[in-house]
């Protein structure tokens, strides 16, 4: 049976998430927080770990799996053994083991089985004693719980474990464990409820062990005893493990990936992030084919990319995303107003399918003949985020001919009291949406033309040093410049605002995603920023 620390599980972590042996000193800052460790000094910590854990092992000056941690192994050549325990409570640390039962499943098949009573060295409660039937007298012969745990042990071997609810199993065996030893079990273990809420989404809403026997017709009933309850449990792990093939996985190591609770999946991605600084930035999730995933900006890329491992819900597509993580790209940016244009850019270039704004086609209003519709084409009444907003939006507008939005608003609203007064709800109703949709799109193309309208540079620190960014707002479009500091920034500045006097006035969809960006960035500012008006003194001077 494989023991560890919580330091070994830490480690295997991290070698698994960089899929391959991890060197000495990266291993050694992650796993005990340090800025540097030398190779020696790296090795040194580790070495009680490595050696202590069966899972590990030294591969020259880096730490790798040994050959036979059964993770590795096909679904199929897979050795679990499948254990239940009865105990007198339900607390690991003040009740005791009373019964073990454990099964060996080997290449899917039940191959082996292990059963003994266990004396507790408390009285039996009689509510458990109810429950499984077991009695006094037959524990009071029973082996102690050194000899029939070091006898479980034995059974089990190397083989990974699987268990039903296997958080209340596992805790009470670790308690027995460390008090043998002063470990606990290192073992890979997969949770069948777990595994089956993966699996069988929608096909079933409860998940106990009575529960999935009955869903699945196993040949043995459970009825709290320890063999039977493992023994119908092994029958269930064969089922869901035909049903992970399916899904695709092919290595007992990504059963135990779909098995576990989403808390324990993220905090094992978490050395995705080590190393990541504390700058601005953006960051992209790639899944194992390299594929962009998601991009996001920070303030503070090290924090940001920590939240996502920190247990909160995300939404529905980052949630997705998370799932299929496997590398975290950052590229650090001068400012946060940078990192705001660059994931604006890498959203419209690479279109990550978890971005809300990422692949969605752009909806614009315009007049046409006696209608208002809803195209694609840009339109200074645009781009509107929701496809149904903007076509309700359309439909409130169907009697008005002006070109200022707000303009039909009056009327609209006066219909909608008539309607309410005369006790036509039905029809209030869906003017009443209308309205809104309107109000909302009136309130998104204020905000554009004001944007459009607007005149100014913002100044930000660059990744050089002794240079500015330059972002000149003007006709709709955001240019940016680096500037040197000094006088020596004068011919760069010039250049830009030249630039900005002859662009043509630009409705494209890129471009206002970056106003809406710097509009984003604007309305609380970082104290980095500095906001001037479009005039080379003013920029040269601020």
């Amino acid at each position: 049976m494989q023991l560890s620390f919580d330091s070994a599980d830490r480690l295997v972590e991290l070698v698994q998430a960089r899929r391959g042996a991890v060197a000495a000193e990266e291993a050694a800052r992650v796993l005990f927080a340090l800025e540097r460790a030398p190779a020696t000094l790296a090795h040194s910590l580790l070495s009680d770990v490595v050696e202590g854990d069966a899972r590990l092992a030294w591969l020259g000056g880096r730490v790798g799996l040994s050959a036979a941690d059964a993770r590795d192994v096909l679904i199929e050549e897979v050795e679990v053994v499948v254990f239940d325990l009865e105990t007198t409570g339900l607390s690991a640390a003040r009740d005791r083991i009373c019964e073990i039962g454990a099964v060996r499943v080997k290449c899917l098949e039940i191959a082996d089985t292990f059963e003994t009573l266990v004396q507790p060295g408390v009285a039996l409660p009689p509510t458990i004693a109810r429950l499984t039937g077991l009695r006094e007298a037959d524990l009071r012969h029973a082996p102690r719980p050194e000899l029939a745990v070091r006898r479980f042990l034995a059974f089990a071997g190397d083989a990974a474990l699987g268990a039903h609810n296997a958080r209340f199993d596992v805790g009470f065996l670790d308690h027995a464990v460390q008090r043998l030893t002063g470990k606990r079990v290192a073992a890979p273990v997969v949770d069948t409820v777990w595994l089956a809420r993966r699996l069988l989404h929608r096909r079933s809403e409860r998940f106990s062990l009575a529960q999935l026997s009955h869903f699945f017709g196993t040949s043995t009933e459970p009825c709290h005893r320890a063999l039977p309850d493992a023994l119908a449990t092994a029958e269930i792990l064969v089922a869901l493990l035909g049903l992970a093939q399916e899904r695709g996985a092919r290595t007992f190591a990504e059963v135990v990936e779909l098995a576990a609770p989403r808390a324990r999946r993220l905090h094992a991605r978490r050395s995705l992030i080590a190393g990541a600084p504390t700058t601005p930035g953006v960051y992209l999730f790639r899944d194992r084919a390299d594929t962009v995933l998601y991009v996001g900006k920070a303030r503070d890329l090290r924090a940001r990319l920590r939240s996502y491992f920190a247990g909160d819900r995300q939404r529905p597509a980052v949630e997705a995303a998370l799932g299929a993580l496997e590398r975290v790209e950052w590229r650090e940016a001068g400012s946060e107003l940078e990192a705001a244009l660059e994931e604006a850019r890498l959203i419209r270039e690479l279109r990550p399918p978890a971005n809300a704004r990422g692949g969605r086609p752009q909806s614009y209003l315009r007049r046409r003949a006696e209608r208002w519709i809803v195209c694609a084409e840009p339109t200074r009444f645009g781009p509107i985020s929701s496809k149904r907003r903007a076509q309700l939006a359309a439909r409130a507008l169907d009697d008005f001919d002006g070109v200022d939005l707000s303009g039909a608003l009056p009327a609209l609203r006066a219909r909608l009291r008539r309607l309410a007064h005369d006790l036509r709800f039905e029809d209030a109703a869906k003017l009443r949406d209308r309205v809104a949709a309107l109000e909302e799109v009136v309130a998104r193309v204020d905000e554009l033309e004001r944007l459009r309208a607007e005149e100014l540079c913002v100044l930000a620190p660059a990744r050089e040093p002794g240079f500015w960014r330059a972002f000149v707002v003007a006709g709709g479009r955001v240019t940016a410049r680096t500037i040197p500091r000094g006088a020596a920034g004068r011919l760069e500045i010039e250049a830009a605002l030249a630039l900005a006097a002859r662009a043509e006035p630009s409705l494209a969809p890129e471009d206002t995603a970056e106003l809406l960006a710097v509009a984003a960035v604007l309305r609380r500012p970082p104290p980095e920023l500095r906001v001037v008006s479009l005039e080379a003194a003013a920029i040269l001077a601020a």
